[in-house]
């Protein structure tokens, strides 16, 4: 190449770069316009402002990032309709980082990604599609240091002369003899014709890339997920696309790469980082590792979580109020098998499970009461149900049929309980066994994180549990309110006085499932604000576990 060429490239780039800063120093001055809105209390007009500055500090950061290499390509096609005023210009087209445009809105840069800079990769002697030439352009930062030229007309190449254009492949051999540095740097400049057909394949499903060792096959999967932002960004902008690691060293190598692309809303994480609230650094030694990471494992998860849905082999005794039930094995088979039916994780199929072992508990009650003489309503059966849900012996009886636990939970139990992880592993040999056993204590592996999310899919998200006392006092506020309506009825005071006037002084009535004796003589009877002090939350809340 000629000085004289080199300095005009360098001088077009200088105007691409001025275009940058400006782009740059606009959308600072709108952040700081966003930042220094006064809005007040007004949440509505404080959380437009607070997205409005994240997308501007999100455009800035991604102007900033592009700065190095800006420009990497240039296509020469026959000559366009000008977008551009300047004459020779009309048929280049330049390939960069990003896309630029001026105030009018003509291209200025094409972002590598674009439908139309395939052309930059795809093109060849044989099938040049439509290009005349293409040229490399090596840059140090922002200055322009070499041009290699490709010429795929034979016209073009005579005009030239051949003294005058590096045929083949120049800026890829360059760019294979770069210094290494031990970060990643971007291959956009020199992506060939077979990478660039798997970076631009259609969005269909997985898509597997392989090959051997410095093949660059990760270099492909940076750069097809930075193609996937760009065309797809409606759809995946808003579901995000994470980047798996196999350590953190390894992403700290390649973190640049994407950035460096215009893309900056990627996360990265390592395989011990994908489980959320678990960081998990260690590695088992190999045949642990094996044995986790094969597929009876996933097996071994679906036994034990079944095994913790469980029909006790006795008759059991619960207590209501002074009012003893026996609680038959059948019924909790029944609700059991409906809650297995609905076909939910195991903590979400446990509210079926509650919800109709109360039903029956309550309808079991009702018989009883009914049979020793008590006359009881519609009303009644539910605030009946209310009842055997606050008991404690029934918290017992349905945690011990149907327990919730998160997925941490049930691993460590795997692990760490060798009579419970024998019954579920008939099959296997103490020493394979062995390998699973450590103590509960112990930090999750790498291995684990697999495992952890498995047991999570079949568990489900346990019920969140109400605010603390929230259940407590709305269950005595029901209380306090049906007793008013059952004294104001009974004392024909209808319309004199309303039954929530009446609970707010009255709180200590008895419950209209009992006789009318005085609470004080009844047997286990107490005032409504005694027999609510001692319930807790239901069954179905008796643990809280938010998976992020």
């Amino acid at each position: 190449m000629t000085d004289n060429e080199l300095d005009r490239e360098r001088a077009r780039v200088a105007r691409l770069y001025a275009r940058l800063d400006a782009l740059r120093t606009d959308e600072a001055h709108r952040l700081d316009a966003v930042r220094s809105q006064k809005v007040g209390g007004n949440h509505q007009m404080r959380s437009e402002r607070d997205a409005l500055a994240r997308m501007h500090e999100d455009r800035l950061l991604q102007l900033r990032e592009v700065d190095a290499r800006l420009v990497f390509g240039r296509l020469q096609l026959p000559h366009l309709p000008t977008e551009n005023a300047e004459d020779a210009e009309a048929g280049f087209r330049y390939i960069g980082r990003m896309g630029l445009r001026d105030d009018e809105q003509r291209s200025l840069l094409l972002d590598w990604r674009a439908p139309q800079a395939s052309a930059f990769y795809q093109a060849t002697a044989a099938r040049p599609h439509g290009v005349l030439a293409r040229r490399h352009v090596t840059m140090r930062e922002r200055e322009v240091i070499r041009l290699d030229d490709e010429v795929f007309d034979a016209d073009l190449l005579a005009a030239a002369g051949a003294e005058h254009t590096v045929q083949g492949e120049g800026a890829l051999m360059a760019a294979l003899t770069v210094h290494r540095t031990g970060r990643m740097h971007d291959i956009v400049a020199t992506i060939q014709a077979e990478q660039d057909r798997i970076i631009r394949s259609d969005m269909r499903g997985a898509l597997v890339v392989q090959g051997g060792p410095g093949t660059g096959k990760t270099a492909v999967a940076l750069h097809r997920a930075a193609y996937l932002l760009y065309t797809h960004r409606d759809r995946l902008g808003s579901a995000g696309v994470l980047i798996v690691g196999p350590s953190g060293a390894f992403l700290r190598y390649i973190e640049t790469v994407l950035p460096s692309l215009g893309e900056t809303g990627v996360v990265l994480q390592s395989l011990g980082e994908l489980y959320p609230g678990v960081v998990a650094t260690d590695d088992d030694v190999a045949a642990v590792a094996a044995l986790k990471g094969s597929v009876q494992m996933a097996d071994l998860i679906a036994r034990a979580v079944k095994s913790r849905q469980r029909v006790s082999e006795h008759a059991q005794r619960l207590e209501v109020n002074g009012d003893v039930l026996i609680v038959q094995p059948a019924l909790i088979a029944r609700a059991i098998q409906r809650a297995q039916q609905s076909t939910k994780p195991h903590n979400e199929a446990r509210v079926v499970f509650v919800n109709h072992a109360l039903d029956a508990l309550a309808h079991q009650l009702v018989t009883q009461l009914r049979g020793g003489g008590s006359a009881l309503d519609d009303s009644d059966v539910t605030m009946l149900r209310e009842d055997v849900r606050a008991s404690h012996d029934a918290r017992v009886v349905l945690n011990s049929a149907w327990l919730p636990m998160t997925g941490e939970k049930l691993i460590q139990d795997l692990y760490a309980r060798p009579e419970w992880l024998a019954s579920l592993t008939p099959r296997w040999t103490p020493e394979k066994r062995a390998l699973l056993l450590r103590s509960r204590e112990a930090a999750f592996t790498v291995s684990d994180i697999p495992l952890l999310d498995e047991a999570a899919e079949l568990l489900g998200s346990p019920p969140a549990a109400p605010e603390a006392g929230q259940r407590e006092r709305a269950l005595q506020r029901a209380h306090d309110i049906e007793n008013a309506q059952n004294a104001i009825r009974n004392a024909g005071v209808e319309g004199m006085v309303s039954a929530e006037q009446l609970a707010d002084s009255r709180a200590g009535r008895c419950r209209p499932h009992l006789d009318l004796r005085p609470c004080g003589r009844r047997r286990g009877a107490g005032t409504l604000a005694d027999a609510v002090a001692g319930s807790r939350a239901p069954v179905a809340d008796a643990l809280v576990h938010h998976r992020g």
